[in-house]
């Protein structure tokens, strides 16, 4: 039986995409679930995998613009059907498990791999299919003692290249190497010119010193992993020290349509993932709700997502504010562009030890810049300044906010003589429980 290889369906807003990659060669023998072909689109790239087993016949070229539900390929399952004898048989199946060996990781796990020095055959793969995922090449290098993982920044997801390899080259030459932007990176470079032309962008800056989270996580980092099976990074304080800001100059989350003013009253945060493909921005739903360790695991999923090309719609859309960490690449200072139609985006930047002024003295302090882009149209200078002015007392004193966020704990704390009642609280705020983080 002859089984058609379609484009699948994206969603009502996407109607065709360029199949950027064939993961299978014409003639293959492939296996249920095998990785066919990358897909992209003006919005995601995404993978789609094999409904059947058997020989497949490639009908188009890499690089081809398809429609959604144009047939790309044909998957004979006769193939294997027919192969009667068990030698043939055998060989056959050998042939696929080969092929999907060799073929089944994505481009940014085949580049971690070779990064790491990990053989991706070695390792039993926890995706779909029993695929290698990059959180499988990660967990292995963990391992192994030669090629120990960066921890400086754990909530984001490292950089993985700057360019996309899926567009073959169209022009060569021995000083030029022109190749054709995918579908996805015209997007972003249409959004981010036509962001500029229809908004009053301006950024104002500050700085914070980062000393109290730092060495909040270090006292707290190793109860904090044993019990949530994720670290405690910075990104899960920035979101919620974001997502107060946010409550307290509600005029940040808002947005303009056309000559309406859309005021939000729900927090989700969109975080910005560098991709091979580009700038991601997942968004993560109801912050205000969610505890540190949730927002942790939910950073960690998305990137995942992201850099394994199984990011949706949904799963960009939504978001109120977005905040973007060039600071893991070394960037010191930059204006992040607005992500509309969002009014604004937090910027962070490179931690460095520098010396500030402290009550009088000259002191050495792990000092980070911010920058808030906003749109002027909408926003005033002042909201913009006090925003992030509560950004930066909430990062210098992680305490202050928890008591501002939630006043159940300010009575908590008001019915004890002794401030070593402030810890014991904080570790009640580190629970895996999503209810604690509820404001009343």
């Amino acid at each position: 039986m002859a089984i058609e290889v379609k484009i699948p369906s994206m969603g009502e807003s996407i109607t065709s995409g360029v199949l950027a990659k064939w993961h299978v060669k014409g003639s293959d023998i492939v296996k249920k679930d095998q990785l066919l072909f990358e897909l992209e689109t003006d919005k995601i790239t995404s993978e789609s995998t094999a409904e059947s087993a058997g020989k497949i016949f490639l009908k188009v070229e890499p690089g081809t613009e398809v429609k959604i539900g144009q047939v790309v390929a044909i998957i004979d399952e006769t193939t294997i059907a027919s192969a009667g004898d068990p030698d043939h048989t055998t060989e056959v199946k050998g042939e696929a498990k080969a092929t999907q060996k060799s073929n089944a990781q994505s481009p940014a796990v085949r580049r971690l791999a070779a990064e790491s020095s990990i053989d991706p055959a070695s390792i039993e793969g926890s995706g779909k299919g029993g695929r290698v995922t990059k959180g499988d090449i990660l967990a292995a290098a963990e391992k192994a003692p030669a090629t120990p993982l960066a921890d400086s920044m754990p909530d984001l997801m490292p950089d993985l290249a700057a360019a996309s390899k899926h567009a073959a080259p169209v022009a060569t030459g021995d000083r030029h190497i022109v190749t054709k932007m995918t579908k996805l990176r015209q997007t972003i470079a249409d959004r981010l010119v036509a962001t500029q032309h229809e908004a009053a962008m301006l950024t104002t800056f500050n700085e914070c010193d980062m000393s109290a989270v730092i060495e909040l996580r270090k006292k707290h980092q190793a109860d904090f992993t044993q019990k949530n099976g994720v670290k405690l990074g910075f990104m899960s304080f920035f979101t919620k020290a974001v997502v107060y800001a946010l409550k307290e100059v509600p005029r940040i989350n808002a947005r303009i349509d056309n000559d309406a003013i859309v005021q939000n009253r729900y927090y989700d945060i969109s975080i910005a993932v560098s991709v091979d493909k580009g700038l991601m921005v997942p968004v993560i739903r109801d912050c205000d709700s969610l505890s540190m360790a949730s927002i942790e695991k939910a950073i960690g999923d998305a990137a995942k997502k992201a850099c394994d090309g199984k990011i949706t719609l949904a799963d960009l859309e939504s978001g109120v504010f977005t905040i973007t960490n060039g600071g893991i690449f070394g960037s010191m200072l930059s204006t992040p562009i607005i992500n509309a139609p969002q009014s604004a985006i937090l910027g962070l930047h490179a931690i460095s030890e520098r010396p500030v002024a402290v009550n009088g003295q000259v002191v050495i302090r792990p000092m980070m810049y911010l920058a808030l882009s906003y749109d002027h149209r909408l926003i005033d200078g002042k909201e913009a300044v006090t925003f992030l002015i509560k950004v930066k007392q909430a990062i210098e004193d992680p305490y202050y906010l928890f008591i501002l966020a939630w006043p159940w704990l300010t009575l908590l704390l008001s019915t004890s003589s002794s401030s070593a009642q402030v810890p014991a609280a904080m570790s009640v705020l580190f629970a895996p429980r999503s209810s604690v983080w509820k404001s009343p």
